[in-house]
């Protein structure tokens, strides 16, 4: 074992024993500390079975021993077994309420589970024992938002912004919660800060584009689209949100040629199959076109087989009886 490792296990050795010391105060509970310490050195050594079982004799001789049950819930969340990761988060947290560390781990193995409710408990917690963490902020922020609770998560994104607002990941959340309450002008003031601060971010650059296309500003839309593309030919979102910016620029063989490109990267896009009916629909319209019209209809019924349960299925559902006659 280098030098190194020796050290830590000798800090390792006092900490613990001193927190016990006080905690306990009982001289058997050294038993525990030497389980512990054995657990810390076979986890150095990537033994994870064998620290798993150290950890809990140190936690049969001292129920109470907090650090033992936080490492269980670091190791099985490594190992990816959530369920007992939880289990021993959640003791470590009830042991030591003042466990920042627990907290916030406790709420990002929620978060993996998408168990979302329970996640925001443990973040919430987690920023009042760290006002200023910037992680925790953000990550209860990013829960809230899956919750639907767009104004938590706004409180909390606005906390984060606070700590540090040159965060891409953080400027993007934003511009999606303020998305979420229709308030598209903070919307896109989130999105343009997020490409200040890194002008390649892809995603920052779609939801900059819809948010453009949602307040009408179609040209704007259609440059970072098509930026998308340049750099990602394969994104059929980008493909299928053009299609629609070009339909909304009256051009109707554009519109067709990217929808038809964004089916041709993702056949199962039930938005592209519908926008291209659309498409197909407005030109036999212009041009008393049966076999487009035909066509438009054959799109919209294989939008629907993709997804039955899409928004404004039922006025879908009327435009085929219509003009399936």
């Amino acid at each position: 074992m280098s030098d190194s490792r020796d050290a830590r296990l000798i800090v390792v050795t006092a900490l613990v024993g001193f927190v016990l010391l006080f905690s306990a105060g009982c001289v058997s509970e050294q038993q525990a500390v030497e389980f512990y310490v054995d657990a810390v050195m076979l986890r150095e050594l990537d033994e994870n079975d064998g620290a798993i079982e150290k950890l809990n004799q140190a936690v049969k001789v001292n129920k109470r021993f907090s650090l033992a049950h936080s490492m269980l819930g670091e190791i099985y969340e490594q190992l990816m077994d959530y369920e007992q990761s939880v289990a021993a988060y959640e003791t470590a947290t009830q042991l030591n309420p003042w466990s920042f560390k627990d907290y916030f781990a406790l709420g990002r193995v929620y978060k993996t589970m998408k168990r979302f409710t329970l996640a925001v408990s443990s973040y919430r917690r987690a920023c009042e024992l760290r006002p200023d963490h910037l992680g925790a902020h953000l990550d209860a922020a990013r829960c809230y938002y899956e919750l639907k609770d767009f104004n938590e998560a706004l409180v909390y994104g606005k906390r984060a912004e606070q700590i540090d607002p040159d965060i891409t990941e953080l400027q993007q959340l934003l511009g999606s919660i303020y998305d979420s309450q229709k308030d598209y002008e903070r919307s896109i003031a989130s999105y343009k800060r997020a490409l200040e601060i890194d002008s390649d971010n892809l995603g920052a650059m779609l939801s900059l584009a819809v948010a453009y296309l949602r307040t009408g500003r179609n040209e704007p839309a259609k440059e970072l689209l098509s930026a998308v593309i340049q750099m990602q030919p394969e994104n059929n979102t980008a493909y299928q949100y053009l299609g629609y910016c070009y339909l909304r620029l009256e051009d109707g063989d554009r519109a067709i040629e990217n929808y038809n490109k964004a089916i041709e990267i993702n056949g199962r896009d039930w938005e592209a199959h519908r926008g291209l009916g659309v498409a197909y629909m407005l030109r036999a319209l212009n041009n008393q076109d049966g076999a487009l019209q035909a066509r438009a209809v054959e799109q919209w019924q294989r939008s629907l087989d993709i997804k039955p349960d899409q928004p404004r299925r039922d006025r879908l559902l009327r435009l085929i009886d219509r003009y399936s006659q």
